[in-house]
């Protein structure tokens, strides 16, 4: 049994005719009585009594009749329904990302975005990298924003503008004094860092790696789960950090933080969008689109 031979099944009994059913649907009259045929074996039964110049339904083919109906009924409302996402952008949007493009990219943009989609809801969440790459690759968020790639995992990634990073310190920390300083003379400071899986963490340990330095060799006295904790262990005296830009500006305006002269920083940590490999919702791939215009690569 299939879509077609129950068309065609209906076709007959409503034209009462395999002739008119050929006009309606506008195959040849020996096709329509192929597909009847076919139906009625597939079902065991006799479903249309043949006479001349009519055609009446049986008993198996009244049972039949309503139900084939609705099945093309319901055809016609997916097809519908398919055709409407063509047209309109809807429905509810799972978004997750680390903690500066969620606490200071996104909130910013969000509401362009649904002016442009008063149909689409959003709900935004912010993990850390490493948790906002694997609820993409779940399935548990439609799309993600990060400052770092997760290597290995099976998601996309889009390059979307950058953040700079810079180093921070508290005000009176005598480095301040000096007109350039290296990463390798530091690495016997106090720091403040981010937990591990954060995405700020990976840019700056990539970047020591690259100055010959190895992360594990920094004298760490706290990890912190956010730039604003860290950012506030620096104005409390606690040690050296780096934060985001966004995050570092207005202490920096205040003078409640100083901005350590190490020639690498500040540092530019791309950012990137996290799709999944497989059809974004219509949402989803709206607000990437969004975003993309927005931020440029």
């Amino acid at each position: 049994m299939n879509i077609a031979q129950l068309r065609t099944f209906v076709a007959v009994v409503e034209h009462r005719s395999f002739s008119g059913a050929a006009r309606a649907l506008g195959i040849s009259q020996p096709a329509v009585t192929m597909q009847v045929q076919a139906l009625e074996a597939d079902l065991g039964v006799t479903l249309l009594d043949r006479a001349y110049r009519s055609v009446d339904l049986t008993e198996a083919g009244r049972a039949l009749l309503p139900y084939a109906r609705k099945v093309l009924a319901e055809l016609d409302d997916a097809r519908d329904a398919i055709a409407e996402l063509s047209t309109t952008v809807g429905g509810h949007l799972e978004v997750a990302a680390s903690t500066t493009p969620g606490q200071y990219v996104l909130p910013r943009l969000l509401g362009g975005f649904l002016r442009e989609f008063p149909d689409v809801s959003v709900a935004l969440r912010v993990l850390d990298t490493a948790a906002v790459v694997e609820h993409v690759e779940s399935g548990d968020a439609h799309i993600g924003m990060v400052g770092a790639e997760v290597h290995g995992a099976r998601v996309h990634y889009e390059r979307l503008g950058s953040d700079d990073l810079v180093m921070v310190c508290p005000p009176d920390h005598p480095v301040l004094a000096r007109e350039s300083v290296l990463l390798s003379e530091l690495v016997e400071e106090s720091f403040i860092v981010r937990e591990p899986g954060s995405g700020t963490r990976m840019v700056v340990e990539e970047a020591m790696q690259r100055s010959g330095i190895d992360p594990s060799e920094l004298h760490v006295v706290m990890e912190l789960g956010t730039n604003e904790a860290v950012l506030s262990a620096v104005e409390g005296g606690m040690g050296i950090g780096v934060v985001s830009m966004w995050v570092a500006e207005k202490a920096l305006e205040l003078g409640t933080v100083g901005r350590v002269p190490e020639h690498g920083f500040p540092l530019a940590r791309p950012l990137f969008l996290v799709e999944p490999r497989g059809t974004m919702t219509r949402a989803a791939d709206a607000l990437a689109d969004h975003l993309s215009g927005i931020l440029g690569s």
